[in-house]
């Protein structure tokens, strides 16, 4: 019997079945029918914006009515010449370095200690941290308007009573602190990810090799800066990556919070384009907007490639050790 007849045979209670040709075409009509709704919807909702926005960059055009008004490329000339653009834009990597810079190393630091054997309830604190990733960024940003608000906010009233401070002070109403607390909260809404991915790749390690370590008299610093940096290194090119893109997207958590300001302060690339699409305090511009997103999708990609090469070195270097 050949590897066809053995896959097209099965046995029903002991006794040889032979499965014919209709039987597996019809098995691959049913599971193109079970995966055509997931690509209709991908077709409908990802492929179709992505070319029709494309194609908006191109015009002059409110979102209503019929595309008239050729532009060519004057959108995107005019999105390099916005002084606005390049603030936000500015913003975005200022809350990306912070990003990668403050909970990469910091998730590393926390996942080492759950990860101990010693410690007890373990699974609690797991979840403690990992509590805010499956929170609604959204009601995130609203309640964290009124802990950081000026007017009996919760942090202003803690400061007050405990001295720190004579008078309220608007944390989200000044280009001083807007931003910073907008960076402290991104820190910790996303901060138990981070830290998953590390457990992750903390619990893959081989054991046998810190057993052998410990048995060499290794204390916990040179185990640690000798084995397990070197093995957690692809894991933490991977996690580098993944912290890199996912910060470049907060517009959930700044539109919540300060909508962009004060004066533009806090103002990301996605809160950028979301107000000149949808006519923030003036008229739409569609096409302006989707230029500002081509833009913005063109250095995502070059900083995604450059990371992406990145990960690809670490591995090759982790295979070759």
């Amino acid at each position: 019997m050949n590897e066809l007849q053995l896959n097209a045979s099965s046995t029903v209670r002991g006794v040889p079945v032979k499965k014919g040709a209709a039987y597996h075409r019809r098995k691959i009509f049913w599971c193109y029918v079970f995966v055509l709704p997931q690509i209709l919807m991908f077709l409908a909702f990802t492929l179709y914006p992505i070319v029709m926005s494309y194609v908006y960059s191109f015009y002059r055009w409110n979102g209503v009515g019929e595309l008239q008004h050729f532009v060519g490329f004057a959108n995107f000339l005019e999105t390099i010449k916005d002084t606005y653009f390049w603030n936000a834009f500015k913003n975005n990597f200022i809350f990306m370095g912070v990003m990668v810079a403050v909970q990469v190393p910091l998730a590393l630091i926390i996942a080492l200690i759950l990860n101990a054997s010693w410690l007890k309830g373990s699974a609690f604190y797991r979840a403690i941290y990992f509590l805010p990733v499956v929170t609604t960024t959204a009601v995130v940003g609203i309640v964290m308007r009124f802990i950081f608000g000026a007017y009996k906010g919760l942090v202003n009233e803690i400061l007050i009573s405990l001295g720190l401070l004579d008078k309220p002070i608007d944390w989200l109403g000044s280009t001083d602190t807007a931003l910073l607390i907008i960076l402290l909260v991104g820190v910790w809404k996303t901060f138990g990810m981070k830290m998953i991915y590390w457990l992750a790749g903390l619990q893959s390690l081989p054991k046998d090799i810190f057993e052998a370590a410990k048995v060499d008299g290794a204390n916990v610093f040179q185990t640690f800066r000798m084995i397990t940096v070197p093995l957690l290194l692809p894991v933490g090119s991977v996690i580098l990556l993944l912290s890199a893109v996912n910060a470049l997207h907060v517009f959930d958590l700044v539109k919540s919070m300060t909508e962009g300001g004060p004066a533009f302060s806090t103002d990301m690339v996605d809160v950028y384009i979301y107000r000149y699409a949808f006519g923030g305090g003036g008229e739409a511009r569609v096409g302006f907007a989707s230029a500002a997103g081509i833009w913005y999708g063109i250095a995502v990609l070059i900083i995604s490639m450059g990371l992406g090469l990145l990960v690809k070195l670490t591995g090759g270097k982790s295979k070759s050790h």
